[in-house]
């Protein structure tokens, strides 16, 4: 029987693409699932039907892996999934938004861990876009505040209850200067606006626990998104938008965090790499 616990989240960037092996060098998803073994894994973007995204992931299923998820309104787009390898007792959808519940943003499950009841959640918040005169920018900017002024009260409602949770995905917020590699370049873009990073830093204030800051301590990154353009990846030029928000009586049970970073550009198998917690 294991001591201890883990919890992956990382942003598939479309579950066909993340399986595939495109070269020798790269493995793809399901190696990495074999290799790595967690106990959980939260993904985000998906952005497939549940019949396709069981197919893509039969091998992993076929070994024991159980899947939940919620598909988007939208097709090709969004889509949050948990993977586990128990059954969780409990799995709810969305958040109580008429808006964007049925746009597959979020998914939280009940797991017996170990130590009482965990729930982990997998979460995909809106890229959002910088305010501009173009109305596309208007309305992804308006569309990320909406989803930022809903889903603050329920989190608020999760540190309240009790509960041992932890919420991880993509936030698509750096929440500080360390979060960022070049963050004197982008502080007029989506994602590290000052509205956004207030309202992570009200989170963390109000309670939830940054577990990879606090375990890592201030320090630039460890960064987890990279551009697929130019040498992005290659001079570490990233952003920390992923990360595991945990209630105070889970964070007190963390071990040890990391990134699990590609060792060369084309081993990647998404933009983003999967960072994992480990809880006693």
């Amino acid at each position: 029987m294991t001591n201890s616990f883990t919890i992956s989240t990382v942003n598939v960037n479309g579950i066909r693409a993340a399986v595939k092996t495109r070269n020798e060098n790269n493995h793809g998803m399901l190696p990495w699932l074999s290799e790595n073994t967690p106990d959980v894994v939260l993904m985000q973007e998906i952005r497939a039907s549940e019949a396709i995204t069981r197919k893509a992931l039969a091998p992993a299923l076929d070994d024991g892996w159980h899947l939940h998820m919620t598909e988007s309104s939208v097709k090709g787009r969004s889509g949050v999934g948990i993977l586990s390898r128990t059954e969780p007792t409990a799995v709810r959808t969305g958040f109580g938004s008429d808006e964007f519940d049925e746009l597959g943003r979020y998914i939280e499950a009940d797991f017996d861990l170990g130590g009482g009841p965990v729930t982990a959640a997998s979460l995909y918040l809106p890229s959002g876009a910088a305010l501009t005169d173009d109305p596309k920018d208007v309305e992804k900017y308006e569309e990320k505040v909406r989803f930022l002024d809903e889903f603050g009260p329920y989190l608020d409602g999760l540190r309240d209850d009790a509960r041992q949770v932890v919420v991880a995905g993509d936030w698509n917020i750096a929440h500080t200067e360390r979060d960022i590699k070049n963050w004197r370049g982008n502080r007029k873009n989506s994602g590290f606006l000052p509205h956004e990073r207030e309202w992570v830093g009200a989170r963390i204030d109000g309670g939830w626990v940054d577990v990879a800051r606090t375990h890592h301590g201030d320090v630039d990154g460890p960064y987890a998104w990279w551009s697929w353009r130019g040498k992005a990846f290659d001079n570490d030029s990233g952003w920390r938008i992923d990360y595991h928000l945990a209630t105070a009586s889970l964070a007190d049970r963390l071990q040890r965090t990391w990134v699990d970073r590609a060792s060369a550009y084309d081993r990647r198998w998404s933009d983003h790499a999967p960072v994992t917690a480990e809880f006693a």
